[in-house]
């Protein structure tokens, strides 16, 4: 093991990282917003084209994983982020106000790429180094993301506190260093090989079974409920509950961020029994959603935001862990479907929330009902889209609940199963 330890720490930076990319756009929602004139729907949008660039990725890894060189796609990985950073930071120079929105959407493609390369392949690396208990060690490189939420927006809020709004650009270039680190630890490091279907066919194959269709549909309400919180919460809380934005940030989305890792650290320590974990998440999620949406007391409110993060905090890396288990020899392959369903998700309802906040808010019934209930428009409008959303964590209590009755009616491999199906 020692001998990859440089190739998992490196793989733990990439999946930290991934956390800037994901995060740093949702932070500056509403800067954008007024600076320069983005609707609800746009900024939505930037999330959609993050998620959907990531799924096209994981779409290509799922049926030619063949066709790629892992070790340097790896190793590329970083570097991707990187670029994508720094064309982030570079925009306001390089673009006008009137087409600022198109260089934040292609420096969001390229950093984008660096994330769906990094959900494909840091999950099957570390899944492959020798280990007593790969579930654990899988459940800690996901955690590394969930920190990495706490850490942007940490130093995010901070640095805008003190350097002021205008000054969002530079951000992007501190975050650079992150994945440059990264970048500089892969190179020498060893990567273990991976198993892979042959041929496109192979991987087709895949999706005849019960397991695997059921496990997708698992990571796309994990990946729907997770990112719906993470990527709306800073502006929800600020203009559903009046909180100031540095506050909302730390005790909103930082809290989330913790609350995340904290569940995935518990799991990587003591977990097992990865399907009642999901079950059990489904449930404490869409209790949070509930009142997140419907308190009229911010606080509490606030807190179920936060909460909401330790809930769905194993709904991703728990459908993982479950489908490698069912289906030991799916390899990439396996990783990357797994991966398109939880971006499908991730990229679909928040873009969903933003499009039903824009309705809401264009419509004249909307901002009567938000006079008559003493909210603002806005406060109004992006209720109605949390309000929404709360459909994913309930459907995903009924999903997880099959998931359980499967099991515990076949309990074996995916190759065992399909010879008592058959």
């Amino acid at each position: 093991m020692k001998q990859y330890n440089r190739t998992k720490y490196a793989c733990y930076l990439t999946c930290l990282s991934t956390a800037i990319t994901a995060n740093l756009s949702p932070l500056l929602f509403l800067i954008f917003k007024e600076a320069y004139g983005l609707s609800y729907s746009l900024l939505g949008l930037l999330v959609a084209i993050n998620f959907t660039a990531q799924l096209l990725i994981d779409l290509v890894f799922s049926f030619f994983s063949h066709k790629f060189n892992f070790a340097l796609s790896m190793k590329l990985t970083p570097v991707f982020m990187v670029a994508g950073l720094i064309l982030y930071g570079l925009t306001p120079f390089v673009f006008t106000k009137e087409t600022m929105y198109w260089g934040l959407a292609l420096s969001t493609v390229v950093f984008s790429i660096a994330g769906g390369l990094a959900e494909v392949l840091t999950s099957p690396t570390i899944a492959s180094l020798p280990s007593d208990n790969p579930e654990r060690l899988l459940s800690k490189l996901h955690s590394c993301y969930a920190w990495g939420v706490v850490f942007v927006v940490i130093l995010t809020t901070v640095f805008l506190f003190f350097a002021g709004s205008q000054n969002w650009f530079y951000i992007p270039f501190l975050f650079a260093l992150l994945p440059l680190l990264s970048a500089i630890l892969f190179l020498g490091a060893p990567v273990p090989k991976m198993e892979t279907p042959k041929k496109a066919e192979k991987s087709l194959s895949l999706l005849k079974n019960k397991d695997v269709i059921l496990c997708v549909l698992c990571i796309f309400l994990g990946g729907a409920a997770e990112c719906t919180v993470s990527q709306w919460c800073s502006s929800y809380v600020e203009q559903a509950f009046g909180i100031e934005k540095i506050w909302g940030d730390i005790f909103g989305v930082a809290l989330f961020g913790a609350m995340l890792g904290l569940g995935r650290s518990l799991y990587g320590k003591f977990g097992k029994n990865a399907v009642k974990v999901l079950f059990f998440g489904a449930v404490g999620a869409g209790v949070c959603y509930v009142i997140a949406f419907a308190s009229p007391i911010p606080v509490l409110g606030l807190i179920g935001c936060a909460l909401t993060g330790f809930f769905v905090s194993m709904l991703w890396p728990g459908s993982l862990i479950v489908s490698s288990e069912r289906v030991p020899q799916g390899g990439v392959a396996l990783y990357a479907m797994m991966a398109a369903g939880g971006d499908l998700g991730a990229s679909l309802v928040p873009q969903l929330v933003g499009i039903i906040a824009d309705v809401v808010l264009a419509s004249d019934g909307g901002n009567q009902v938000a006079l008559s209930l003493g909210l603002t428009p806005d406060a109004l409008a992006i209720r109605a889209g949390i309000c929404f959303a709360t459909i994913i964590p309930l459907s995903a209590i009924f999903v997880f609940a099959v998931m359980q009755r499967r099991y515990k009616k076949y309990p074996v491999s995916i190759s065992e199963t399909c010879n008592k199906e058959s």
